[in-house]
């Protein structure tokens, strides 16, 4: 996520702390009970997006878009698991470039287009293309937007879908492959070069439970609202397949997971994620933030935002000591 996240606002030190024969416990069911099934789903649901691509290339195919939609489910739910093999080789930004705050994925899918470059009914030569060109967001727009759908190099278009699904099939194969191939195992049998014991292997865990609801928090919801004067409804994720609400909720419900086998099933912890998923849900005639700039709604995605927060804030002070991982200094303070 380096290209959009600010700095993690809590920072974490290993304490000495009896917690530590407790972590590897909560390591290998968060490995074993979400990690790897989150990435096996991805991979099979991938695979199943490209072989649909490869009979059903047409934008509007409705197979193509419920095979779209299938796939890019299974990402989002492990979208905050940036770590490890969904970040070697930059495969996570490459099947998540988002935000694109310059504009650069349109630019590159328009140039492929007038181009027609062969390259791309391969995987090394699709692997070679820039990240804007590949991924789910990349895909989105070639199956949702106009300018694309609509374009009169239909024969491109479909080589150039096929391209990106195939893409995306072999990214997350690998993912899947890495993890039930031994990085699982690195993080399950701690006190190795990547993790000294389970208390690292837990700090890495809740290092990305917050980055991925910080990414929530500020990304698919701070993007949209912009400011009170100038509120960016057009920034907002995945929106022309209606999708930026389910992201939100998408994301709450894998965290919410994750957090509950991170802290022994804390009660308040959970209804705090049950408190944010009602005020998500409350929002469903509005899917794509379209209303930020009307007071009421936009009350009600700030209310929102805050919860988030406040889950953020009560895993990194109440739930990590436990772990054995003491807060230590806020990296925004500069200190």
């Amino acid at each position: 996520m380096r290209q959009f996240l600010k700095p993690l606002a809590f920072a974490f030190t290993l304490a000495a702390s009896p917690a530590l024969s407790a972590s590897a416990p909560v390591v290998r069911d968060i490995v074993e009970g979400h990690i790897l099934p989150g990435f096996e789903a991805l991979a099979t649901s991938s695979a199943a997006l490209d072989e649909t691509a490869q009979a059903h290339c047409a934008p509007t195919d409705p197979d193509l878009r419920a095979a779209f939609n299938t796939a890019f489910d299974a990402w989002v739910r492990v979208s905050h698991l940036r770590f490890g093999p969904t970040e070697q080789g930059d495969r996570g930004f490459a099947l998540a470039f988002w935000p694109d705050k310059r504009s650069k994925t349109p630019k590159a899918l328009s140039a492929l287009l007038a181009s027609q470059d062969p390259s791309i009914t391969t995987p090394a030569g699709m692997a070679s293309q820039s990240v804007a060109t590949r991924g789910f967001y990349a895909l989105e727009r070639l199956i949702y937007d106009p300018q694309y759908a609509q374009t009169t190099n239909a024969t491109y278009l479909c080589s150039l879908i096929q391209g990106v699904t195939g893409d995306i099939a072999h990214i997350t194969a690998a993912i899947n492959a890495d993890w039930t191939g031994g990085y699982g195992t690195l993080l399950l049998l701690a006190g190795n070069d990547s993790f000294r014991d389970p208390r690292e292997a837990g700090q890495q865990l809740l290092t990305a439970l917050l980055t991925g609801i910080e990414f929530t928090a500020d990304m698919r919801l701070g993007r949209p609202l912009g400011t009170f004067e100038r509120p960016r409804p057009e920034r907002a994720e995945a929106w022309r397949s209606k999708r930026s609400l389910r992201h939100v909720i998408l994301s709450l419900e894998a965290t919410r997971d994750m957090a509950a086998r991170l802290s022994g099933g804390d009660a308040a912890l959970d209804r705090q994620f049950q408190h944010a998923l009602d005020r998500a849900h409350a929002l469903a005639d509005d899917p794509i933030f379209a209303g930020v700039s009307d007071p009421q709604v936009r009350f009600q995605i700030e209310s929102l935002q805050q919860e988030i927060r406040n889950i953020d804030q009560t895993i990194a002070n109440d739930v990590a000591p436990r772990l054995g991982i003491a807060p230590g200094f806020n990296s925004l303070d500069g200190d």
